[in-house]
């Protein structure tokens, strides 16, 4: 909207003078805005005063430059158009402002005289009309216009379709129109832009009525009704002394596009209102000739500077007549016809005011004289609107229109009183909670009424609006609300108890029930600001138990509600309220007396919480044990600990004894005979056990000791075996004669068969001497396969007659027999197999190897035949003394000492092969000419299982120590003397034996027999090589030097 361009030529107008502060007293919140607080989006700050007594129109002037005068101004659309006495149009899309467009009519000003433009709501069809009667069309998008030659007079009015016009279904045609003409005649036409070459812009012109009097039509509008369907339409036409109204059924359908008003103006309604403005409503639901209504003239009156004037031009705002003037433009409210807006207009020397006129769409005006353009800024139009309507009392419609919270405060105090006065006392609280009048004020004017409902409903409103912060002001409030509803509450009762036979009671009963329900609603919204001992006794003093509890179970107080209940000995109520809960500590404190009274239900409540603990609810459980009991239901302690240990498996060694105790423990009207031991035994067979120790979580010796004392003996039974107190489990047994469970428990110890045959002879004992029954001593022996018909004998009496067992005793002899005949078969080929033996053993004795002359010893690699040597079956050689000085590096220490010792004994049997070598001076030399292949694996040995094979074992087991002293002791050259027999080559001779006492020959014969088997038993070199697998190349000291680079 030129906005680059627009200056104002004066200032706003001093505001108005600012209204006065609200007033607060008494009962107001500390913010005095606060009390207005209706809607936070309507919540003015300080302002909001400044935005109240804003300008309600603010005059600017266009900066444009025109070289010519101005003859006319049209703006539709945001599409302004100006027609200068040059006969050239300017054509400017407001939103393009810098874009002009100038089209020049082929007219000169001489030939023809520009009068007046008129352009359709949509800005795209203008047209020009000149003083001469000749009229020219232009679209928007042409280049020039094109001359109307039908048309031949001075068009005053057009009538457009707007709604048509807007839709741009058919953009190019302008729909029907009517043409007001100076002449006094109307005109339906309709022109279209579409080039058609057989076809002109005029699609038809056809003159529809003349005006009688001839005078100009200064305007024309029509319209089509009901909106919903519009099948007729209204034309009102005015000229410039009358305004004529034509009603009629359109000739077709407006959609259609052709003649429409042809036989509309058949009829009319003629007013000649007095010189002034005619305004009025359009009410197309009349029934009468007179579409207007609420018509009223408002007369020209004397302007600022005192001369009666006539407007040059008028237009119409929401709230205002803008009328202009030849130096002035002026705003008079169409609602109490009072001048709003009066302004100069800044004009220049010789410069004439030429109208004003309105965009119907973008609701823009603008004002020209013949040099300028201004444009009229609709602002603050409804500024005072809010007064007009309170003087009126349309509450609803100023509170629409107040800006401010003073503004709104003024008028609810208004609405507030004015409801009073028309004793709308419920309406009126509403009112009154929304505005500052004094809290004081208003609840004693109630009162002085004796309105205690409107009352109720101002405390309520009140409340709602006061700050949360606000927490004196709120409680006081609520606790005066529900005072006034219990107070409402027992007078309904009162009146529902004197008008009982009334046929009004059915409504004071349903008044009652909504009361009471109101007041429900109030106690759970208002809850945190009531304090709870003051509402307590406040309802207890108007005897209101239903509200009472129901306010404690809103704030959450569910201990006084299961109190209440206690005490009103309704116990399932109660167990209901606490299941209603979350507090565990209530369970604990009300499980004592509602478990005597209602077990059932009190356990199923706890069944519900699994957030209890057990050992808590002990004691009430306690209060069950010697309460007797129906024997047709349950026992709810054990039901409730059952549930514990196997569903919510506690582990506790507390609950499984109590279980215990309440198994065991009867009620006090059975009798002993009486007890059912199978609740207890299937608890002692089933019940947990500690996966660590394998026990079971109940104390056994408490167990133990209750079931003794209690009588109970199969528990008893059981639990010695839990025990693993076998002998006493069958003892028990026997002494209470229970043959069976005592087998039962003779079987358990599988694993130590000794005791199961102890276990069972204590029972044959019983069943033999106890019961002395053979018979069924005998049937006995079937059910065990640990005793035999012996076992059980020397329990017999001595003068038993063997015909009971006679053929017990036969059957076992039979056995008797038979085992020994399988014996006497073993023991047959036993002696066959050593048989066997001993002649692979003298086979093996005269077995021999072939050797050859050049064959050498496998240790020193000298000739073998040169003395005494040994042949192993590996095919290893060995000379006597080698073969002593390698086994005694790897035979292990006790068959050390026997070398040792047989080295003793030869030594002093033979001394003479010694070559006289005194033994007692033999001192070990180092053996540095003879090295052993295994010397290399002798280091000493950490961890005798190691060790391949037994010798290994042997040797690592025998110590090193002792084995090394033991070495140094054993003369190999010595033994390979005295091992040497005098003809010990066959073939090859030898002397005589030189020993004359056969006894000690055969003695020394003997020793070396042992000694040779002590050193021929193995291989050295295989048994050494096995034997020092563990052990490393290099001793430990010695230095190798064979691996350096």
């Amino acid at each position: 909207m030129f906005d680059d361009y627009v200056e104002h030529s004066t200032s706003a107008p001093a505001s108005h003078g600012a209204l006065p502060g609200l007033q607060y007293e008494g009962f107001e919140p500390s913010n005095p805005e606060d009390a207005l607080d209706i809607d936070p989006s309507l919540t003015q700050e300080a302002g909001d005063q400044n935005t109240a007594q804003a300008p309600i129109f603010d005059l600017g002037q266009v900066q444009c430059a025109i070289n010519a005068p101005l003859v006319s101004l049209v703006v539709c659309s945001d599409m302004l158009v100006m027609g200068l006495a040059s006969n050239v149009l300017i054509l400017i899309e407001l939103a393009h402002a810098t874009q002009v467009i100038r089209i020049q009519i082929p007219r000169k000003p001489a030939e023809m005289t520009l009068h007046k433009l008129f352009m359709d709501p949509s800005g795209r069809h203008i047209l020009i009309t000149s003083t001469q009667g000749e009229n020219w069309y232009l679209f928007r998008s042409w280049k020039k216009p094109r001359q109307l030659k039908t048309f031949k007079m001075v068009i005053e009015s057009v009538a457009w379709n707007k709604a048509a016009l807007l839709s741009s279904s058919q953009p190019t045609s302008t729909r029907e129109i009517l043409i007001g003409a100076r002449n006094g005649a109307i005109y339906e036409a309709i022109l279209n832009a579409e080039e058609d070459f057989f076809k002109s812009q005029e699609r038809y012109l056809q003159r529809v009525y003349v005006l009688s009097e001839g005078h100009p039509v200064t305007g024309v509008k029509y319209d089509f009704f009901p909106v919903s369907d519009p099948r007729k339409v209204l034309v009102v036409a005015t000229t410039p002394s009358r305004m004529y109204q034509f009603v009629g059924t359109p000739d077709r359908r407006n959609d259609d596009g052709g003649r429409l008003f042809t036989g509309l103006f058949g009829a009319y309604r003629e007013n000649a209102p007095t010189p002034g403005i005619y305004s009025g409503n359009l009410n197309f639901d009349s029934h009468s000739d007179d579409f207007i209504d609420a018509a009223d003239v408002i007369p020209y009156g004397l302007s600022s500077i005192g001369t009666h004037e006539f407007p040059i031009s008028m237009a119409l705002t929401e709230f205002h007549f803008v009328m202009v003037y030849k130096d002035r433009i002026t705003g008079i409210c169409h609602l109490d016809k009072k001048v709003t807006y009066e302004e100069p207009i800044p004009l220049k020397v010789n410069e004439q005011v030429r109208g004003i006129t309105a965009d119907p769409v973008r609701k823009t005006y603008w004002i020209y004289t013949d040099q300028s353009i201004f444009e009229l800024l609709v602002g603050n139009e409804d500024r005072d609107v809010w007064k007009i309507y309170l003087q009126r009392s349309q509450f609803d419609v100023a509170l629409r229109y107040a800006k401010t919270a003073s503004q709104r405060n003024q008028v609810l105090s208004s609405q507030a009183h004015w409801f009073f006065d028309q004793h709308r006392f419920v309406q009126a609280a509403q009112a009154y909670a929304q505005c500052s009048v004094s809290f004081e004020e208003v609840t004693l004017k109630f009162l002085d009424a004796g309105e205690r409902d409107a009352l109720r409903y101002y405390l309520i409103s009140r409340i709602e609006r006061t700050k949360k912060t606000d927490l004196t002001q709120r409680m006081m409030l609520a606790t005066w609300l529900v005072e006034i509803y219990l107070s409402k509450c027992n007078e309904l009762d009162d009146v529902v108890a004197s008008e009982s036979v009334s046929t009004n009671v059915d409504n004071v009963q349903a008044e009652r029930t909504i009361t009471e329900e109101d007041l429900r609603h109030f106690l759970e919204t208002y809850k945190s600001n009531l304090d709870r001992r003051t509402t307590y006794e406040l309802i207890q003093s108007h005897g209101r138990t239903d509200m009472y509890l129901h306010f404690a179970t809103a704030v959450g107080d569910h201990e006084r509600v299961i109190e209440h209940w206690i005490m009103e000995e309704e116990w399932v109520k109660a167990i209901d309220v606490l299941n209603r809960q979350s507090d565990v500590e209530l369970y604990y404190r009300f499980g004592t007396v509602l478990l005597r009274q209602a077990p059932k239900e009190m356990v199923d409540s706890w069944f519900k919480q699994p957030l209890l603990d057990p050992l808590r609810l002990i004691p009430s459980l306690l209060q069950l044990q010697h309460t007797p009991q129906d024997p047709l239901s349950p026992n709810q302690a054990i039901r409730y600990l059952n549930h514990v240990i196997f569903e919510q498996h506690n582990t506790h060694s507390t609950i499984h004894n109590l279980l215990i105790t309440f198994y065991v423990g009867p009620a006090s009207s059975q009798s002993s005979s009486s007890y059912d031991d199978g609740p207890l035994l299937r608890f002692l067979s089933t019940a947990p056990t500690d996966p660590l120790t394998g026990k079971p979580y109940y104390d056994l010796d408490y167990a133990l000791r209750l079931c003794k004392q209690a009588g109970r003996t199969q528990p008893c039974v059981h639990i010695y075996s839990k025990m693993g107190l076998y002998e006493n489990s069958v003892d028990l047994a026997l002494e209470k004669g229970d043959l069976e469970l005592a087998k039962i428990n003779a079987d358990m110890p599988e694993d130590d068969q000794p005791l199961r045959k102890k276990l069972w002879l204590k029972i044959a004992r019983y069943v033999v001497q106890d019961k002395k029954d053979i018979k069924t001593a005998m049937r006995f022996l079937e059910d065990t396969d640990l005793l035999k018909i012996e076992d059980i004998l020397p329990f017999f009496p001595d003068f038993v007659v063997i015909d009971d067992f006679k053929e017990e005793i036969a059957h076992a002899l039979e056995g008797y027999s038979s085992h020994i005949d399988s014996l006497k078969n073993e023991m047959e080929d036993a002696t066959k197999t050593a048989e066997s033996i001993k002649q692979d053993i003298a086979s093996l004795r005269n077995r021999f190897v072939t050797i050859d002359a050049g064959e050498t010893c496998s240790h020193c690699s000298h000739l073998l035949l040169t003395r005494q040597f040994y042949v192993f079956p590996c095919r290893h050689n060995f000379h006597a003394d080698c073969l002593i000085g390698l086994a005694k590096e790897y035979l292990p220490s006790h068959s050390l000492r026997r070398i040792l010792a047989l080295q003793t004994e030869l030594v002093k049997g033979t001394p003479n092969q010694l070559g006289g070598i005194n033994p007692a001076k033999i001192i070990r030399q180092p053996q540095t000419q003879r090295t052993l292949l295994s010397s290399n694996f002798t280091a000493p040995l950490q961890n005798s299982t190691r060790a391949a094979n037994a010798l290994g074992r042997n040797i690592l087991s025998a110590g090193l120590s002792a084995g090394d002293r033991i070495r140094d002791l054993i003369i190999p050259d010595a033994l390979a003397a005295v091992v040497s027999a005098p003809a010990w080559i066959p073939g090859i001779g030898g002397g005589r034996r030189t020993d004359t006492d056969e006894s000690k020959g055969k003695q020394t014969e003997k020793l070396r027999a042992e000694l040779e088997e002590v050193l021929a038993s193995s291989c050295p070199l295989c048994e050494s090589v096995v034997v020092g697998l563990d052990k490393p190349f290099v001793k430990e000291g010695e230095v190798d030097g064979t691996w350096a680079l």
